[in-house]
């Protein structure tokens, strides 16, 4: 299986920032554009986690594990926190061990999966990577997070459906495995959205048209005019700002970016797919993960997808889906005119 790196800013948020006239903006996103070049590179394999000897019987449990790097690039770093130890005074750490938690529970208790890979695979994390780090990844096999630069970005610890974005892409490395270029890159982009933010309406008791259907709510320093990274209700809508530019994201396949950069637009594109969960989800309303996520959770581990699975594949894995679980039911005609809404045929 691939462990492609995978981070919740896009490089070309990045590289517009490096451009930017503010020399303290510009040099941090040149520093995180080094250090995320720096960590794909170094990416590890994926780990194999094996339940741990003599585990009691009864629900999952996570097993987290919470890393200081001491703004410094090596991993993990020094051990802060451990499965079910006392909070820290670092409220960094707290959050992320609060957000793997969270991450967790809603796998587990939507549908029945112990952890990322179904294994119990131990949730790690290292926070305050490097200096002014503007971004957070899963390199494979566990998850980093940067403080942010304080003037566009803030502590990536912050919202709840970052965390859960990013290691859903462990989810999606133990199981579809989606090669990370082009439409299916894209796919792997949008299924992080899709579980991170079901993780932050399952942690708030959200029903869909309760949730604001943003990916890094509260990210953005105040002084940014954006509400989040991207918007799964309004792609192109999440930011409009001097310094970051404006989101690129398309809703509908009239507007596909062909481009060579971001292994092929992952992060531009996947607003498609993102839009269509959207639909489905407020379509059939009440709690997202009962339906609309179960219908995504079941094409991810049904055994149908290949790696390089396009748009119009996966759209007709979750109308089948969504017929095998619920027959000619609401929740077939939602999937249907949810990828018709976005132009992505089904059959």
């Amino acid at each position: 299986m691939t462990s492609p790196f995978c981070t919740i800013v896009p490089p070309h948020l990045l590289e517009h920032l490096a451009a930017s006239d503010n020399p303290s903006v510009a040099a941090a996103a040149r520093r995180t554009l080094i250090a995320d070049a720096s960590a794909r590179a170094a990416r590890v394999l994926p780990r194999a986690a094996a339940a741990p000897a003599g585990a009691p019987a009864g629900p999952a449990a996570p097993r987290r594990t919470i890393h200081d790097a001491g703004h410094r690039t090596a991993l993990p770093g020094a051990k802060v926190r451990d499965e079910g130890e006392e909070a820290t005074p670092d409220a960094t750490v707290n959050r992320a061990y609060a957000g793997l938690g969270a991450t967790f529970a809603l796998f587990r208790d939507a549908f029945g999966r112990d952890s990322m890979d179904g294994a119990g695979l131990p949730l790690v994390a290292t926070v305050h990577y490097d200096e002014n780090y503007g971004n957070a990844f899963w390199n494979g096999e566990q998850m980093v997070f940067g403080d942010g630069d304080g003037e566009v970005f803030l502590d990536f610890t912050l919202p709840v459906d970052v965390i859960g974005h990013e290691l859903a892409h462990g989810f999606t490395q133990y199981t579809a495995n989606l090669e990370y270029f082009s439409q299916s890159g894209a796919l792997n982009e949008s299924v992080s959205d899709v579980f991170g933010s079901l993780v932050k309406q399952h942690a708030l008791g959200q029903t869909a048209d309760q949730a604001d259907w943003l990916i890094g709510q509260g990210l953005f320093h105040p002084d940014v005019e954006g509400t989040a990274l991207r918007s799964m209700k309004a792609p192109g809508t999440a930011y409009d700002d001097d310094v970051l530019g404006k989101d690129p994201q398309p809703a509908h396949m009239d507007d596909y970016v062909r481009t060579s950069r971001d292994n092929g637009g992952v992060h531009i594109n996947s607003g498609i797919p993102n839009h269509a969960f959207y639909l489905v989800a407020t379509e059939l309303g009440g709690h997202a993960w009962d339906r609309a996520g179960r219908i995504w959770y079941d094409v991810m581990t049904g055994g149908t997808l290949t790696p390089e699975t396009r748009f119009s594949e996966f759209a007709a894995a979750t109308v089948a889906a969504a017929k095998a679980r619920y027959g000619d039911a609401a929740e077939i005609q939602a999937v249907t005119k949810a990828w018709a809404a976005v132009g992505v045929p089904t059959d």
